[in-house]
């Protein structure tokens, strides 16, 4: 039964996600801002399905030594992806406030993103067992969860400041994100149970995209918050 749920849920999420952001897309007009959401929904998507599918696969299988390859492969992928969607989140919050002087905050972004990825490239992650080091496993969240308290704190500054209701909220989901995520990343290599945190973790990413539709509905209908470039 929860096998069966996993997978409903993984697909559910995947096909969800990814035609959210074609959908933002294909009517996003001339706005940078919904191009933005729309591949961010993408890339979200697209680098999830790395990891997600062959733990959908691995549920209709009597073991799990041939997907070893393909679900390491598929979670550097993901954490990789996962990087960038916060990049081009970063690159969309900047356009919604018109914010062009951010040279400061734009190098401290980019470095731990690159820094970031960087570390996820090391071989000494070792994502091709099945369990790897502890050590690196807090290693290489340590820039990302730097981004992620960066992008909470600016994403909730600029929204109380200018009363931006949908803003405050992202940065509730962003937060949980990264609540739900840390202890999956870090510790369910040696405690299973704590694999059921992804499906909150989940949410909030389709909540922070769900959000971004909503926006773009209002867009479309010229009721659009007065930031939305």
């Amino acid at each position: 039964m929860q096998e069966t749920f996993e997978v409903f849920f993984n697909l559910s999420y995947l096909i969800l996600i990814i035609s959210l952001g074609l959908k933002i897309l294909r009517k996003s007009g001339g706005s940078k801002y919904f191009k933005l959401f729309g591949f961010m929904a993408l890339i979200l998507g697209f680098g999830d399905a790395f990891h997600l599918i062959p733990r959908i696969y691995y549920h209709f299988t009597s073991g799990a030594e041939e997907l070893v390859f393909a679900l390491g492969f598929g979670t550097l992928v993901a954490s990789i992806t996962m990087t960038i969607f916060y990049i081009i989140f970063y690159e969309a919050w900047k356009v919604r406030y018109k914010i062009n002087t951010a040279k400061i905050l734009d190098v401290i972004v980019y470095i731990l993103g690159i820094t970031r990825v960087l570390i996820l490239l090391c071989p000494r992650n070792e994502w091709f067992i099945h369990e790897s080091s502890l050590a690196w496993a807090i290693f290489r969240n340590i820039p990302f969860t730097l981004m992620g308290l960066l992008i909470i704190f600016m994403f909730y500054k600029k929204a109380a400041e200018y009363g931006d209701r949908d803003y405050k909220l992202i940065s509730i989901a962003v937060f949980l994100s990264f609540a739900f995520y840390l202890p999956v990343a870090i510790g369910s290599s040696f405690y299973p149970i704590l694999g059921s945190l992804m499906i909150p973790k989940t949410l909030a990413y389709v909540w922070i995209i769900a959000i971004g539709y909503k926006q773009l509905k209002k867009y479309r209908e010229g009721t659009a918050h007065k930031f939305v470039n």
